[in-house]
């Protein structure tokens, strides 16, 4: 991998991490269109602690208070009642089912999975989700002729139930074009959850996912030595800063905004990835060599 691929696939990550498009897609495609080898599952993973970071420095306070209550609760009984303490729980209960399948799918995710045909079928799913979540928590915030206004649930409503198909959602992201915060967005937004919470929810929950990946994949890749430690550290740092921007954007984002443009841009790219591979202009495979 060159440094100018580094540069360019760690912007793409850094922007498209956080947004509902997926950004395991985008870094795909990014590749296939420039005619580049797939930058692969590892280097997906890795650079994925980078936008993690700017998820543990944007929300530090939260996390902080999240982490010492949940110890807290360790020992003091009356904690365990504590909404800090509880959301410790949720997300270590949240992570469960992406832990699981993670390792059980590890093969099909390096391989059958990045069917480029696979990522435009989920991109145009998973749109179609996230646009009729969105009617409906719209619906819900500005009521309508015959229909009041109906209130949507906060964090500090979030149940063990609810936390564990929020975990399910997280682990659709394993196929590239889902999308970790599409999925867990919509699936927030499908159970009655505001924007805010369902964002903020996703976000804290992709924290040990996301970071035990990386690391995972960190110590492969250092086994493996096929990595290009230089370039991949360096798009890493890119994501990093990017992404720590783009988070920022987001969550003012979405308190006031739609989430349709996301929803037509995932189908029309879809759709243009269909028609491409059907044509035969792109390979469904195309830069697979990688691995």
């Amino acid at each position: 991998m060159s440094w100018f691929e580094s540069l360019i696939l760690g912007l793409v990550q850094g922007l498209t991490e956080f947004l509902p498009i997926s950004s395991s897609a985008h870094l795909r495609l990014t590749a296939a269109f420039a005619g580049w080898e797939d930058p692969g599952a590892a280097f997906t993973a890795i650079t994925q602690i980078g936008t993690e970071t700017a998820v543990l420095i944007y929300f530090r306070k939260d996390i902080v208070r999240i982490v010492s209550a949940w110890f807290r609760s360790l020992t003091n009984k009356a904690m365990r009642r504590d909404n800090d303490a509880q959301m410790g729980w949720l997300v270590i209960i949240g992570s469960i089912p992406i832990g699981v399948l993670g390792v059980t799918l590890k093969d099909q995710i390096e391989g059958p999975f990045r069917d480029l045909r696979i990522t435009a079928t989920t991109l145009i799913v998973m749109g179609i989700i996230l646009g009729v979540a969105d009617r409906l928590a719209a619906r819900d915030e500005t009521g309508g002729k015959h229909r009041a206004i109906k209130e949507r649930k906060s964090l500090q409503e979030l149940s063990v139930r609810d936390g564990l198909i929020y975990g399910v959602c997280q682990a659709m992201a394993l196929i590239p074009g889902v999308s970790r915060s599409g999925a867990t967005i919509s699936g927030g937004l499908l159970m009655g959850y505001t924007r805010e919470a369902a964002a903020r929810y996703s976000f804290l929950l992709a924290i040990p996912a996301v970071l035990a990946s990386g690391l995972f994949e960190l110590k492969d890749a250092s086994e493996s030595g096929h990595v290009s430690w230089g370039p991949t550290i360096f798009a890493t740092i890119i994501a990093f800063v990017v992404g720590y921007v783009v988070i920022a954007w987001f969550m003012k984002f979405i308190t006031t905004k739609s989430f349709m443009p996301f929803v037509y841009y995932r189908i029309l790219l879809g759709i243009l990835i269909i028609v491409l591979v059907s044509m035969g202009e792109l390979s469904p495979h195309a830069a697979e060599s990688a691995g």
